[in-house]
């Protein structure tokens, strides 16, 4: 198979670039620039574009598919000559659906959560050497990319993501994956520039479980009010399976879970993370993993990159990083880390970054998030804000909206590092959270230095 890449720098993009090259496809992409770490990775098997630009003429009909991403724009160049040619055009759920056609595809959707419990569902089946193909939004430890496609596997693990497919494919990418099994974490707004009503976004999940197939499951966490709307009317060839979190109990600032089996330590923590849990235990169940090797496997689980991911630790301080940006994300993640370490205080950092975070109208949905928070630093670059044509916004907006005595708004990340530093980190917790990385600082370099100040 001969397939090219519009936009291949993307995360998603290059890692199924890569996967499609191990798979023995020959690769091709293009890109107007492209940024580490896709580009080492790409130059590593040898599919980095030779220069920067769209290359039009390099396009013809002995592709096989050419794949379209959402960084590129209608007018592409490329994708202008693709259609010229009436060449086959995916965008790249869409040409994973097509690679797994055969195969028992198990999808993980919400708004929250979906990293992880597919990440954990991804640890547990590799432990117990059952094989699969997979696509998940972050870097896992244990796996070298964050897509994987072969011959050989009977089961696909897909991260089922709301946001859009392509430039010119406007459907959610998890309409496209059509599920033998699905998950539904939980439903809190989001993508309101996509999405600009609740009941518009609550939809989209509502499609997606119209999208299993027959005689397939949903597995859904029961205490989401949400969720109980869209599956009200229920379907009679489906099977409905509902879970909560999982029985655990906190001891000398470890979680440790319940079970049938014994008491069984976690590396992970946060009542979230026990709810993705027990959404990946019910996961691993159906598809015929034992649930004693589950618990096995799960005790040695450290999280996905940026979730909850422990930056630096020292003495009686713990400095922490999570993608965390909307407000149910932002209030669960502080909320677990204060639960966890109750004799620490804890300092919360977080920038508003994404489309929705900036925008005036939604600002009000952060009411009280990050209250469990002994000091809460919000941070929003104003270029960002320029960059993404929103309308300003004010620190005084921005504090009132958060509520609370505990919340200091700044615009000049210089001055976040300094007057954080500032701080006596003894006994004390820091959790960054953003979706971006705080305009541009080194977050590693940061937390180093936090918990080297004595």
């Amino acid at each position: 198979m001969k397939v090219h890449f519009i936009a291949i720098g993307g995360s998603a993009m290059h890692n199924l670039a890569i996967a499609l090259h191990n798979k023995g496809f020959e690769i091709t992409g293009s890109d107007d620039e492209i940024f580490e770490p896709s580009k080492s990775r790409l130059e590593k098997y040898g599919i980095l574009p030779k220069e920067w630009g769209w290359y039009p003429e390099k396009l013809d009909t002995s592709f096989d598919a050419i794949i379209l991403g959402m960084h590129a724009r209608i007018d592409n160049p490329e994708l202008l000559k693709a259609q010229e040619l009436g060449l086959k055009i995916y965008s790249y759920p869409e040409y994973i659906y097509e690679q797994t056609k055969d195969k028992t595809r198990i999808v993980i959707g919400g708004s929250h959560g979906k990293t992880t419990t597919t990440s954990m569902v991804m640890h547990a089946l590799k432990d117990n050497n059952i094989e699969f193909d997979y696509m998940v939004g972050a870097q896992i430890e244990g796996f070298e990319t964050m897509v994987k496609l072969s011959q050989e596997s009977k089961i696909a693990i897909f991260e089922g993501d709301e946001y859009l497919s392509s430039p010119i494919d406007r459907r959610p990418k998890f309409h496209l994956y059509h599920p033998h099994i699905a998950l539904i974490t939980g439903i809190a707004w989001d993508h309101i520039n996509v999405f600009p009503t609740f009941e518009n976004y609550l939809n989209q999940f509502e499609i997606f479980t119209q999208m299993i197939q027959e005689n397939g499951s949903l597995i859904y966490f029961d205490e989401d009010e949400h969720i109980a709307k869209i599956i009200k009317n229920k379907r009679e060839d489906i099977e409905y399976i509902p879970y909560h979190s999982h029985p655990f109990k906190i001891v000398d600032n470890c979680s440790i879970l319940k079970t049938n089996k014994g008491e069984i330590p976690l590396e992970i923590f946060g009542e979230h993370n026990l709810q993705n849990l027990m959404g990946a235990f019910h996961i691993c169940r159906k598809i015929g993993l034992s649930d004693e090797s589950f618990y096995q496997s799960i005790q040695y689980f450290s999280g996905a990159a940026k979730r909850l991911q422990k930056l630096a630790d020292k003495n009686s301080c713990t400095v922490f990083q999570d993608f965390a940006h909307s407000p149910s994300k932002l209030k669960a993640t502080t909320e677990a880390v204060k639960k966890q370490f109750t004799n620490r205080k804890l300092i919360a950092c977080m920038e508003l970054h994404t489309f929705s975070s900036l925008k005036k109208e939604f600002l009000p949905h952060y009411k009280n998030t990050m209250g469990s928070a002994d000091e809460a630093i919000v941070y929003f670059n104003p270029k960002t804000i320029e960059h993404k044509k929103l309308e300003p916004i004010t620190k005084i907006q921005v504090a009132e909206a958060f509520g609370g005595n505990n919340v200091t708004v700044y615009t000049d990340s210089d001055q976040v590092i300094t007057d954080l530093l500032e701080h006596d980190f003894n006994h004390t917790n820091v959790l960054l959270m953003s979706s971006g990385n705080f305009s541009g600082l080194n977050l590693i370099e940061l937390a180093e230095k936090i918990v080297n100040k004595y």
